[in-house]
């Protein structure tokens, strides 16, 4: 009897034991985080609340934030898994695929992509602005045409050009007039001429033509003549005065009285309908941008996409410390974790160590049970 109550007795210091050790444990586990917010008797603060995570909060959120930027997010990390030729060639592919899907390949027209601008009314804009400036030049050019002489408005080089060619105008005439006279054509032209003289001279004319003969040896007579007279160098120096004089007084000529006569507005009208139809605007609008450039893709694949790449990703880990820097990540996991509700924040921290927080539980249990076996052994010997 004495022995079952020595078991007994020590069996129940063990079961007491085992619950204040696990109790203790637990409640101490649950005072981390509980109560959530800080409890009053009054106007005094009930000690141990709020729990220690709520009540360090702010620490443990500052701490945080130094162990994510430290150790976590840290550049080296970056240059590691994201600044990577890979990654590179990976970003390259893939802008490549979307510029190719999106505009290069696409099925848009330019006039879709001037819709997507906001810019629906440029053709009309452009066209206008093109009628504008032909206008306006084709008046400047009225106005210089028209204002001074001859000689002030034309070319220098083509003054120079027309005397030059002065002396072959010369011989072209005399020489057309040699032919003309010599040709049967000119005869008739001669013999028209003397018949008409003739008739028109009555008895005169009669008596003319019985002293000279029939009029066809005086048209002989007189195209002779007449071709003598043209291969004459005294003719030809004759005309070369007559042509300069004529040029001379040609380049004194206003030229607004030279163009008085001329219809200008049809002109510019014909200029303005031809340069609208050769412009074609939303003809030529009408066609996507793989139309007018087939070898786009293939040309910014080679050309353009990997110097874009190739700069973004040297900025970037050249810039990549002073960037981090003014990001500020530890500031923003604080900020961050001090709006998380205490609540979230148990759950997060619970769902990670739940069972080794049991373990603990169950060991402080297994503790205290020990410790009261051993408290009962020492109070039966002391007894």
């Amino acid at each position: 009897m004495k022995r079952l109550n020595i078991v007994l007795t020590i069996l129940f210091m063990a079961i007491i034991g085992a619950l204040i050790g696990g109790v203790t444990n637990h409640l101490a586990i649950k005072m981390l985080f509980r109560p959530h917010e800080a409890k009053y008797i009054g106007n005094t603060r009930l000690p141990f609340t709020p729990g220690l995570i709520p009540k360090r909060r702010n620490e443990l959120a500052r701490q945080l934030g130094k162990t994510v930027t430290n150790y976590l997010l840290t550049p080296d990390l970056f240059r590691k898994k994201m600044l990577t030729p890979a990654m590179e060639k990976r970003v390259e592919t893939f802008i490549q695929e979307k510029m190719d899907e999106y505009v290069l390949q696409s099925d848009k027209t330019l006039y879709d992509w001037l819709g997507i601008a906001g810019a629906t009314q440029l053709p009309e804009q452009l066209e206008e602005r093109l009628v504008t400036l032909i206008e306006q030049q084709m008046y400047e050019m009225k106005s210089k045409v028209t204002t001074g002489t001859v000689a002030d408005v034309m070319p220098l080089r083509w003054q120079q050009q027309v005397e030059e060619r002065i002396p072959f105008a010369t011989s072209f005439v005399l020489g057309r007039a040699e032919q003309f006279i010599d040709s049967e054509e000119g005869r008739q032209t001669f013999q028209k001429l003397i018949d008409d003289f003739l008739h028109s001279k009555g008895t005169f004319g009669g008596m003319i033509n019985m002293f000279f003969g029939e009029s066809d040896s005086l048209v002989g007579k007189i195209q002779r003549e007449a071709i003598r007279f043209v291969n004459a160098p005294g003719t030809k120096d004759l005309l070369d005065k007559l042509i300069w004089k004529e040029w001379r007084n040609i380049q004194q000529q206003p030229m607004e009285q030279l163009t008085a006569g001329f219809d200008w507005e049809t002109v510019f009208s014909s200029v303005r309908k031809y340069a609208l139809e050769q412009l074609a605007l939303r003809e030529r609008l009408d066609h996507s941008l793989a139309h007018y450039w087939p070898q786009g893709s293939d040309w910014t694949a080679a050309h353009v996409t990997p110097k874009v790449v190739g700069f973004l990703f040297e900025q970037a880990e050249s810039k990549l410390d002073e960037s981090l820097r003014k990001l500020k990540l530890d500031e923003l996991v604080k900020e961050q974790v001090d709006t998380f509700p205490v609540a979230v924040l148990e759950d997060l921290v619970l769902g990670i160590s739940r069972r080794e927080f049991k373990m603990i539980t169950v060991l402080g249990a297994l503790l205290g049970g020990v410790i009261g076996i051993v408290q009962g052994i020492i109070a039966l010997t002391l007894t």
